[in-house]
């Protein structure tokens, strides 16, 4: 079928077969091993997002959960006298 778009050749090594191997089980309506390439592309792809989103959430509450911590720690206007050491 004519494209446009970047082509990509990928040699079905031993690892490669096992995961179409998996995925054809997984997805057994889909008879073309390129198309479980495709659905394996696809499910990484969520994955990774999914994973991404979590990693964001979990930095999230971590924020969330130290915010405060130091409040009081340090008396009104100490900022400003430690900014008048510093050279202008």
């Amino acid at each position: 079928m004519p494209t446009t778009r970047p082509r990509h050749t990928i040699t079905e090594t031993e690892a490669v077969a096992r995961a179409l191997d998996e995925a054809g089980a997984r997805w057994p309506e889909v008879r073309s091993r390129s198309h479980l390439l495709l659905r394996l592309i696809a499910a990484g792809h969520d994955a990774l997002r999914t994973s991404l989103e979590e990693d964001v959430r979990r930095r999230r509450k971590a924020v969330e959960n130290a915010s405060g911590a130091l409040t009081g720690a340090y008396e009104p206007g100490y900022l400003s006298r430690l900014r008048d050491d510093w050279p202008a």
